[in-house]
């Protein structure tokens, strides 16, 4: 079997769209990229060495593991084929990944509100200028541009969660990025999932193979950045809200 079809245009880097029956085979084998993700995990691990670090070191091989997922495996190769797939594969990076990194490698301290801002300022930017048709689209016929846009997703979400989970920030604050980044998500997905013809181009002769028309997936991308995108952002505001709520009632208990 040959590789699917695409627009003579573009070139992904994770290669030409596999037909659904040989996806399964279709591993990234890219040594490059194996032995920096490889150097990157034993560099990892060596930092967190030492008694307490434990739980860091859990948080690292998650985030490894991820990227292996969204780089390495036939994820990568699908993501050629789909748009849907490709969105999957920056939740794994903006979302599992970076959160997990961020635990592993957490801030002593907080920085301020005009940090803080910057920072969602920055990866909602990245999130909604990599997602736009054009960019994709250029993204798709240069290696160079691909992995711009997939290491400004990724470090601009570790910088984000790095702030998001630093120790003594306030919660009102967090609780307050929290809800601009679900209603940022939420109004890109929808912009996706509502538009009313395909609109990127390297995707518009993959998806039949695999059951579904252009508008289909990029339907379905928009509906999966609109609703499970957004549960990571809602778990965390969710769990900062339940520590106001308790930092509340345990002062309301000295008092009395």
């Amino acid at each position: 079997m040959t590789p699917l079809t695409t627009p003579e245009a573009f070139d992904p880097y994770c290669g030409a769209p596999p037909p659904p029956g040989e996806l399964l085979a279709a591993w990234n084998g890219d040594p490059v990229l194996i032995a920096s993700l490889a150097l990157a995990t034993i560099a990892g691990f060596w930092v967190l060495r030492g008694d307490g670090r434990g739980r860091a070191r859990l948080w690292h091989a998650g985030a490894m593991l991820m990227l292996v997922a969204a780089f390495l495996s036939p994820l990568c190769a699908l993501s050629s084929a789909l748009f849907s797939a490709r969105v999957v594969h920056h939740l794994l990076l903006i979302a599992v990944a970076a959160p997990m990194l961020a635990l592993a490698f957490p801030k002593r301290r907080a920085g301020g509100t005009a940090l803080l801002s910057l920072l969602v300022a920055v990866h909602l930017v990245a999130v909604w200028f990599w997602h736009a048709p054009q960019p994709y689209e250029t993204a798709l016929s240069s290696d160079t541009i691909y992995w711009t846009m997939e290491l400004t997703l990724l470090v601009s979400g570790v910088l984000l969660w790095r702030e998001l989970t630093a120790p003594a920030a306030p919660v009102g604050r967090i609780l307050m990025a929290h809800l601009t980044l679900i209603v940022q998500m939420g109004l890109l997905g929808a912009l996706i999932t509502f538009a009313p013809e395909p609109l990127y181009a390297p995707h518009f002769l993959t998806t039949t193979p695999y059951g579904l028309s252009a508008l289909d997936d990029q339907q379905l991308a928009g509906l999966i950045m609109w609703v499970p995108a957004i549960a990571p952002y809602l778990l965390a505001a969710l769990l900062a809200l339940d520590s106001l709520i308790r930092d509340g009632f345990g002062q309301k208990g000295q008092a009395v």
